[in-house]
């Protein structure tokens, strides 16, 4: 305790507690140089833990500090919402034809290259920068980037930032600013960017990963039990990332119960066994005697559903009011109007097809009856009282009644 407590007062602690050990993490498969490994830094127990309390405080305000616009290390906000807004961004300047730019930033060395001067008065005194495995990183990197966002908002308020319309060559205008020129589609946070809804070209990377799986446990001898539990804990769960904001395609699902399907029985391309059970058995729980492997398609839909929940929750999110600015909102908020238009590259049209899954399931509870309606909503049984009783609102109706 003594040792939390002269840093409290002192705002120092004793140089020798900052030693860490450096640790190489390869990035990827062929690493070629420094650039390709991952710097982790293994600190000590008491720094962790001032660092561990330290982050735990900062969690709590950071969300108050920073803008909507960052999505990441702040409580309530998801990393996923930034690949909604821009894929919703893109589909209306390409339904309006209009022109624009996008710059796609990668700060792949921020942990060395922050500079501690912008933090404010009462921070510990440090000259180093931001180390990775740190508990304070995602947090003193939201700062940052919170001040890297101001910098550019004060620009294009003062006039230090003006289109100048359309350019004619925009490849020696990359190679002045040191860029590449890029096409849609491409990839933001892992995920498709400008994308056609129906593609089923960017589900290549699931299968491919699904595959390298695979690669390395069929050189072990592993029971049907063995590969089962292998499913269930692994294999299901790599396309979920996806799947949390892309509708999955039919053909896509096929394609990956059956490369489940060819591991869990033992077959494959050049040896086909039958299975002994159908696959929607295996998809069922141990408690309806089965496998208890997800069914991707049942998946998919409860991940996007999930949206349509935060939609009616999460009323002041940045990706809600773009949603709401884009397609308008329904039945008091708690959904958006159904989407009409083409689905292009955006993605709400997919996810709002789920609505009335959620809705129906939703029953409500006496509050303000600010958000609520009476006659319409569900407050007991499966049907709204306007639909129970249907004599007793049409007088409700009639105002000279």
């Amino acid at each position: 305790m003594s040792f939390f407590k002269e840093f409290y007062e002192h705002s120092k602690f004793v140089k020798r507690l900052n030693a860490t050990f450096l640790v190489l993490i390869p990035k990827k498969v062929g690493v070629e140089n420094l650039r390709d490994f991952r710097l982790i830094s293994l600190v000590g127990s008491l720094y962790k833990w001032l660092a561990k309390v330290l982050a735990n405080r900062l969690k709590k305000v950071v969300g108050k500090v920073v803008s909507k616009a960052q999505g990441v290390f702040v409580e309530g906000r998801q990393i996923i919402d930034a690949v909604l807004i821009a894929n919703e961004a893109i589909d209306s300047i390409l339904k309006n034809n209009e022109n624009g730019i996008m710059c796609k930033l990668d700060i792949e060395k921020a942990y060395d290259n922050v500079d501690w001067s912008f933090l404010l008065t009462g921070f510990s005194q440090s000259s180093r920068g931001l180390r990775q495995g740190d508990p304070l990183l995602p947090y003193l990197f939201v700062i940052a980037m919170e001040v890297f966002s101001s910098f550019f908002k004060r620009a294009v308020k003062g006039g230090f930032m003006l289109g100048l319309g359309r350019v004619e060559n925009i490849d020696d205008l990359a190679l002045d600013f040191g860029c590449r020129v890029g096409s849609l589609p491409s990839t933001y946070l892992g995920l498709p960017l400008g994308a056609p809804f129906k593609s089923v070209s960017v589900w290549d990377g699931v299968e491919e990963r699904f595959r390298k799986r695979l690669a390395m446990w069929k050189r072990q001898y592993l029971s049907k039990g063995g590969k089962a539990t292998l499913i269930r804990s692994t294999l299901s769960n790599l396309p979920i990332y996806f799947m949390s904001l892309l509708r999955l395609p039919s053909s896509i699902r096929r394609r990956l119960e059956q490369i489940q399907r060819d591991f869990l029985w033992g077959g494959g391309i050049l040896e086909r066994k039958p299975p002994l059970v159908r696959w929607e058995v295996v998809c069922l729980s141990k408690k309806k005697k089965g496998l208890g492997v997800k069914c991707l398609s049942i998946l998919n839909k409860a991940l996007l559903s999930k949206w349509n929940w935060r939609f009616a929750t999460e009323r002041e999110a940045l990706w809600n009011q773009v949603i709401k600015g884009k397609y308008g909102k329904d039945k008091e908020g708690w959904c958006s109007r159904e989407v009409r238009e083409a689905h292009g590259v955006g993605l709400w049209k997919g996810i709002r097809m789920d609505w009335e899954l959620v809705g129906a399931r939703i029953s409500f509870s006496v509050g303000n009856k600010r958000r609520a309606r009476f006659w319409r909503d569900r407050w007991c049984g499966d049907s709204p009282l306007c639909e129970s009783f249907p004599s007793l609102f049409a007088l409700s109706a009639e105002k000279e009644a």
